[in-house]
């Protein structure tokens, strides 16, 4: 019998990081082809025998769904092809804002997308800061949930700041900042929000003390950057000497460029 190997393919999604990933370990990235019909439907096929090896499907599920379908697609054609072991590398994981039923009438949508990549048979998933930690719970399958924080915290370190304090961009956040904060013995503060609906916040209030200081936002989703901006604006209008932020997933949809 063969040794199994180790392969590594990517979605259309995540080509670039992909790439990366594949030149670190020390392997070529796998072939696989994208086949897309007239209508919109794509099949995605690989190009190399995969049977009997350990196989990394690297592709975030950032809009549109067509991302989710690839990586789908993709791992039900890796279980066809009798891969040993299949493991889904979710660098963003979309649709982890819907954690949990807040409203009537609503789906949660990360708990049905944990379903799915589950039913298409996938044995593991990678994926980092998710924006609600329990969503790791929706798996019936083992999940390592990566932390920006080895890469974040040695970045924050290289600054120097001499009065720094870390920002949560909302409650949601806090325990995340807690624990960079802790590590620096840095104090932190909250920025409170208040939405009308996605995406557009009605109104935003400061819990601690920021004047003088120079504040560092951390938050995991960067999407209109409407949080972060306002976050921002209503620090130094506090007193913040400075303010940065960082963030995981700069999604930087609709007038994200603009705001910032």
């Amino acid at each position: 019998m063969m040794n199994p190997s180790v392969k590594i393919f990517s979605g259309t999604g995540s080509q670039k990081l992909a790439e990366k990933i594949a030149q670190r370990f020390g392997t070529p990235l796998g072939k696989i082809n994208i086949q897309k019909f007239s209508d919109g439907e794509f099949q995605p096929i690989f190009l190399e025998s995969i049977r009997g090896d350990y196989v990394f499907l690297i592709q975030s599920t950032h809009s549109t769904s067509d991302n989710l379908m690839e990586l789908l697609l993709m791992i039900d054609a890796a279980k066809r092809a009798s891969a040993r072991h299949i493991t889904a590398v979710i660098p963003y994981f979309g649709w982890a804002r819907q954690d949990r039923k807040d409203k009537p009438r609503v789906a949660i949508g990360s708990k049905l997308i944990a379903n799915l990549i589950t039913a298409a048979g996938a044995d593991r998933v990678i994926t980092m800061d998710l924006h609600a930690p329990q969503i790791q719970g929706y798996f019936d399958i083992p999940v390592d949930h990566l932390d920006s924080s080895a890469i974040f915290i040695p970045y924050i370190e290289n600054l120097k700041l001499q009065n720094l304090t870390f920002a949560a961009p909302d409650v949601g956040s806090a325990n995340r900042i807690r624990e960079v904060a802790s590590y620096f013995s840095v104090e932190m503060v909250i920025c409170d929000k208040h939405r009308k609906r996605a995406n557009e916040i009605a109104s935003m209030v400061v819990i601690g003390e920021v004047a003088g200081r120079d504040i560092v936002l951390i938050d995991d989703i960067c999407d209109t950057a409407g949080t972060l901006t306002k976050a921002a604006k209503l620090l130094k209008d506090k007193g913040a000497r400075s303010v940065r932020a960082l963030c995981t997933h700069p999604v930087l949809s609709g007038n994200a460029y603009v705001n910032i």
